[in-house]
């Protein structure tokens, strides 16, 4: 199943609404992608999408093994410097190996 097809199932069982939500897109963007009009970056689509639905569980180094769109959530959550969770969360999302956006180290 290719990524497009993933996105257009997760929209059927779901919504637009939902599927933007998940992968931290506007509704317009998820709309225009399966549509084929989005001028954007689909190689960063594409991956968030593979990321987030094509494996159902990751290990995660902060909170065990999680659903997919739950580390997706935990990523997008702010910082609490009163919740020791949130900051491991906060340390250890960017460079996580499981997160599509994780920051490269380079050196």
């Amino acid at each position: 199943m290719t990524w497009i097809e993933l996105l257009r199932r997760r929209v059927e069982e779901t919504s637009y609404r939902q599927v933007a939500h998940e992968l931290g897109y506007s509704t317009a963007t998820i709309y225009q992608v399966l549509k084929g009009s989005y001028q954007g970056n689909l190689e960063r689509i594409r991956r968030r999408v593979e990321a987030i639905y094509r494996v159902d569980e990751v290990p995660c180094p902060v909170l065990g093994l999680i659903s997919t769109i739950r580390c997706a959530h935990e990523r997008r959550r702010p910082f609490a410097a009163t919740n020791p969770i949130r900051v491991r969360l906060f340390r250890t999302c960017p460079t996580c190996p499981y997160n599509p956006d994780r920051k490269e180290s380079h050196g």
